[in-house]
């Protein structure tokens, strides 16, 4: 058997006695001592912390009680009288004795504690392994300690979880759609801010608890993201007393940072914070060769540019809250998150030149840019739950103020050419309110509102200095854009099982509102689209280890602000990317079908898929007809921009399984592969294509001499092809090495991302006027060492088993 020590102390609550009557003769009764020891049911080992409860029957706010020590004794004090009696462990069931009489000292014995699968989801883990549970409508992975991405960021945590995928530039993909929905405690967040790549990367991994990965949305969730929801749940203990972990981390390119999770909880009050501060340099590089063509055919000249990308980032981010538990069945909670940061980049372009008598030119291009974000967010939480049959009602609020100012002074050839500013305000309000209603004990009712209501402006100011605006015969970009979107939305859905099958039917009703006002130029916007968003999900139990899962639902992609945001964004003289105010919402349909088998030593889940989209939001590059000088001469300026496609079908296959051969070592692989095929015409050219690509990730721990764990990550993700361009495979490897110090209080982590620098995208564009080279490096191979220090609390050990499951590093529960 195995043993599971706990993760926090429970700190007792003491409560001054009133003053009680006198004994005959004026003397008050002497106190007396209640000892006992508790014991692991499985094991017969002592449980230290363990915690004794004791509580008046004549005064309910009368509570004492003790912790054991290490031999799992306990001796506490107190007055003679009735009590009803407690002990608890975190993830075993509570011992209760009700009504006890005690008049002189009493020892209760030896209580033995059974493990309590049960509670695990509510108790905050620092598990050995990251668990999975499957639930009727997602996927939880409960985050354990992996060690590639100690140190690192919520993207390294995203992309190592199975269905997710990250790719060069930082975009979060599931099963390799990049129309994902990304929330945070179940709600859109400031914390993701205006640019949620750039968001992700600096919040740290160790504030996260656990990724939902939900693939079929029911109807309760936002039915934005055509590819599904990634809900991120930060880590919050509300144990008694004080507890948390510090990490500090150090790295090449130059990097630290310092963060923590702490938690306080003293009766009715819990108060928490996630803080942390992070200074990271993410040097980066680029290649691309254009050349191009005549309506001919033939070669009219072409454009090499060899560039470099130094980006720094440092910031703070901070969440702190207090939850007050109102009485047994309410709870309100108060938070507000803020984070600031201070960015620059500076990115060098090496350009060259040839013509049709291959006579050359050269030159360069010095793009040194600032960045200061600012985000503010208030939350306000109210749980209340009616009995503990699950009739309950929640209602969120939240308030976020988001600005970001980017100015850069452009130079080429050494002299100055143009300034670009950038300033954008947000604002957002959002509410929701869910209504959960029992019926009997094997179905369930559901009804909620949400109100999403944004607003954001954004200054996007140029000025051309050499060669002035004039000389390049363009449109002055410069201009103003206010941006307004409303959602409302309310939903129904009804769950019920009936011996072994469950269903979950829903329906969700959506409104959107959007207005896009060029200020500058009177150029007004205005796009309504209603929809409703059947869901449906099924699951059947073959047996208590095989399970079959369908599910159906329909959801929709708006265009983002910056999708529909027309002022250029240039990333080198003669290539920029421009939204599209005229965007409309693409909806899709999907059928997802799952199995899910647990063998002795292996688990296997396993889903096929299939989704039917219109009206697709698809990327495009052309020329703009517009042109820049090159060392004297005009060149062509490209321009990526998206627009609606007709419609694409997508098929896919995922499995995820691990393997455990012992304690001390642990496999596990996903696997995903999807065909895609667009059909649809823009401007007279035809889009159509197809293209079957995959990825796969392998996980591979092993505990060495002396309690050394090591791990290694392998990640591949096949060649792409689209209409206008085709990438090849890229194929990166991470190591890790992490030793236990001090009791399992502290950990000491060194990971090595991108051990062969190899995390490459490798294309070519091809249009009947241009095609192109191109190779980025978003990120280079790094180095980071970590340091995490937990204090009252225990870390899970290699091995441990209390679910009763497969024991690989992806485990999967029912």
């Amino acid at each position: 058997m195995k043993k599971l020590l706990p993760l926090t102390i429970f700190l007792i609550v003491f409560t001054t006695y009133a003053q009680r009557p006198q004994a005959r003769g004026g003397q008050r009764p002497s106190p007396i001592t209640i000892t006992g020891t508790v014991l692991d049911q499985e094991t017969n080992e002592p449980l230290e912390y363990a915690t004794l409860v004791l509580q008046s029957l004549r005064d309910s706010t009368k509570i004492t009680g003790g912790i054991t020590n290490a031999e799992g004794k306990f001796a506490v004090e107190t007055m003679p009288g009735r009590y009803d009696v407690s002990v608890e462990y975190i993830s075993f069931t509570s011992y209760q004795l009700k009504a006890q009489v005690f008049r002189s000292t009493t020892d209760l014995g030896t209580i033995k504690l059974a493990p309590d699968v049960a509670q695990l989801e509510g108790v905050e883990v620092i598990a050995e392994k990251t668990t999975v549970e499957i639930r009727l409508d997602k996927k939880i992975y409960n985050v354990g300690k992996d060690l590639t991405v100690s140190g690192g960021t919520v993207s390294d945590v995203l992309d190592n979880v199975p269905s997710v995928s990250v790719d060069v530039e930082g975009n979060v993909q599931l099963r390799g759609n990049d129309d994902v929905r990304i929330l945070i405690d179940g709600k859109p967040s400031a914390i993701t801010g205006l640019n949620s790549t750039e968001a992700l990367q600096q919040l740290p991994a160790e504030s996260i608890e656990k990724v939902e990965v939900i693939t079929s949305p029911s109807a309760r969730y936002d039915a934005e993201g055509s590819g599904g929801i990634i809900n991120i749940v930060l880590r919050r203990s509300k144990l008694q007393g004080m507890n948390g972990a510090l990490t500090a981390n150090i790295g090449d390119p130059a990097r630290f940072g310092l963060n923590g999770n702490l938690n306080y909880r003293t009766g009715d009050i819990n108060i928490f914070t996630n803080t942390g501060y992070n200074y990271r340099n993410s040097p980066g590089n680029t290649f691309n060769n254009t050349n191009f063509f005549d309506q001919d055919g033939n070669f009219t000249n072409s454009i090499t540019e060899d560039g470099t990308r130094e980006r720094l980032r440092k910031g703070i981010n901070t969440n702190f809250g207090v939850e007050w538990y109102v009485n047994e069945t309410a709870s309100i909670t108060q938070s507000i998150f803020i984070r600031s940061s201070d960015n620059s980049s500076e990115t060098t372009n090496n350009f060259s030149q040839l013509d049709t008598d291959l006579n050359g030119t050269s030159g360069f291009r010095f793009d040194a840019e600032t960045e200061d974000d600012n985000t503010f967010q208030y939350s306000f939480n109210y749980d209340k739950k009616f009995n503990d049959s699950g009739h309950k009602l929640t209602y969120a609020f939240q308030y976020e103020t988001s600005e970001e100012v980017e100015a850069s002074l452009i130079q080429q050839n050494g002299f100055d050419s143009e300034t670009v500013r950038t300033a954008e305000d947000q604002r957002r309000v959002f509410m929701q309110a869910d209504y959960v209603l029992p019926i009997g004990e094997n179905h369930q009712f559901e009804l909620g509102y949400r109100g999403d209501f944004n607003r954001l402006e954004t200054d996007y100011d140029v000025v051309f200095i050499q060669p002035t605006i004039d000389e390049l015969g363009i449109t002055n970009p410069s201009n103003v854009l206010d941006f307004k979107e409303t959602i409302n939305a309310v939903y129904a859905q009804f769950g019920s099982k009936i011996k072994k099958f469950n269903y979950l039917a829903g329906l969700r009703y959506e409104a959107t509102r959007l207005i896009i006002n060029l200020v500058e130029r009177s150029d007004f916007n205005r796009n309504n689209f209603d929809g409703f968003f059947p869901t449906l999900n099924l699951n059947y139990e073959i047996t208590e280890k095989q399970s079959l899962s369908l599910g159906y639902n329909r959801r929709l992609r708006r265009p983002r602000s910056f999708f529909l945001n027309p002022f250029p964004s240039r990333s080198s003289p003669t290539n920029l990317f421009q939204g599209n105010p005229n965007l409309t919402p693409s909806f899709s349909n999907q059928v997802d079908f799952g199995y899910l088998n647990r063998f002795e030593k292996v688990t296997l889940n396993a889903s096929i898929y299939f989704q039917r989209a219109t009206d697709v939001i698809t990327f495009i590059t052309e020329d703009t007809g517009e042109d820049t000088f090159f060392d004297g001469q005009q060149v062509s300026i490209l321009r990526r921009t998206p627009v609606n496609l007709a419609k694409n079908d997508r098929y896919g296959l995922e499995f995820t399984t691990s393997y455990r051969p012992n304690r001390n070592w642990n496999i596990n692989g996903n696997f995903n592969m999807f065909n895609l095929i667009t059909r649809g015409d823009f401007n007279g050219q035809n889009f159509d294509a197809e293209n079957l690509s995959w990825f796969v990730r392998l996980n591979n721990k092993i505990t060495l001499f002396e309690n050394i764990d090591w791990q290694t990550r392998f990640f591949y993700r096949g060649p792409r092809e689209t209409a206008q361009s085709r990438s090849k495979g890229i194929a990166s490897v991470s190591l890790a090495f992490s030793k236990d110090l001090l009791k399992e209080k502290a950990s000491l982590a060194l990971n090595v991302s991108d051990v062969f620098n190899s995390r490459k995208r490798i294309s070519e564009t091809f249009t009947p006027f241009f095609e192109s080279d191109n190779e980025s490096q978003f990120r280079v191979r790094s180095i980071n060492l970590s340091f995490t220090y937990r204090f009252n609390q225990k870390k899970k050990r290699n091995g441990e088993r209390r679910n009763g499951g497969d024991d690989g590093e992806f485990e999967e529960q029912g």
